[in-house]
């Protein structure tokens, strides 16, 4: 199950589109196993492992860790409260394509980053 997801057989032009156009980066995360940050239109960020895909961006992703900030609610008249950073473990998930924005390959800065910005609690 680690290559592309199959709609009809994919073509050899679309074989070779996968492996050197855009979608080179979700190939090669499939066949090395290495995580991809994927941000998203919620305003979300992915940092996961990609299983399978196809020419949508759909994707099927493991051990995936959902990051969000959110501002809590004030009361009326009280001043506005610091944005406070979120996150969630998802062992496996389906991506609908239409919600992805980009796809970073190899983000090991970017998940030391991430995890520097959520145990400190700071905005980024």
């Amino acid at each position: 199950m680690s290559r592309p997801m199959e709609e009809d057989a994919p073509t050899k032009n679309e074989e070779e589109e996968f492996n050197t156009g855009p979608l080179s980066v979700l190939m090669m995360s499939v066949k090395n196993n290495t995580q991809v940050l994927i941000n998203c239109r919620n305003n979300k960020k992915l940092l996961g492992r990609v299983r399978a895909f196809d020419r949508h961006c759909n994707m099927v992703l493991e051990n995936v860790r959902e990051m969000w900030t959110e501002v809590p609610k004030t009361g009326k008249g009280k001043k506005k409260a610091l944005p406070v950073n979120k996150d969630r473990f998802i062992s496996k998930m389906f991506l609908r394509g239409d919600s992805v924005i980009i796809v970073l390959r190899n983000p090991k800065i970017w998940s030391v980053f991430y995890r520097l910005v959520l145990q400190e609690k700071c905005h980024w």
